[in-house]
């Protein structure tokens, strides 16, 4: 019995620590858009952030490669369900809840069905822009 309380104390805790979305800084908003600095982008490296919005935390990160600035939601296309994310090491992208890694030449394609959600911005002056209601008509996914 004592060795089925420690194994059941240690299944919650892990689950516990294992289901909770993260969370990333807020993203600046100016007028509707989210901005971000493009000079502060380092290549190869994401910038996640979290946006909230009807009690909800929608998260998005933001990169540079190759000299072109991308943008994606912090969601598997196939994982999303699980509001896990992904987390990056080293290079790689990794989905929280699959463990698929994959580098980050390959963030648009992902391998197989894990691949983030796009997320639509533009350049303007300098600045990264992403329209409030391209994360907002993604709630549902977060």
């Amino acid at each position: 019995m004592k060795y089925f309380c420690y194994i059941l104390l240690t299944l919650l805790l892990l689950s516990a620590s294992c289901s909770k979305q993260p969370s990333y800084q807020r993203p600046l908003i100016r007028d509707s858009n989210v901005v971000v600095d493009i000079t502060t982008l380092r290549p190869d490296v994401p910038v996640f952030y979290t946006y909230r919005y009807l009690g909800r935390k929608i998260s998005f990160f933001v990169i540079k490669i190759d000299g072109k600035v991308l943008s994606f939601f912090d969601a598997c296309e196939n994982c999303h369900h699980a509001k896990l994310g992904y987390r990056f090491d080293e290079g790689f992208f990794v989905c929280r809840l699959c463990n698929v890694r994959y580098p980050v030449s390959e963030i648009e394609k992902g391998i197989g069905s894990c691949f983030p959600f796009p997320l639509t911005g533009r350049i303007q002056n300098g600045q990264y822009l992403i329209h409030i209601s391209m994360l907002e008509k993604m709630v549902d996914k977060f």
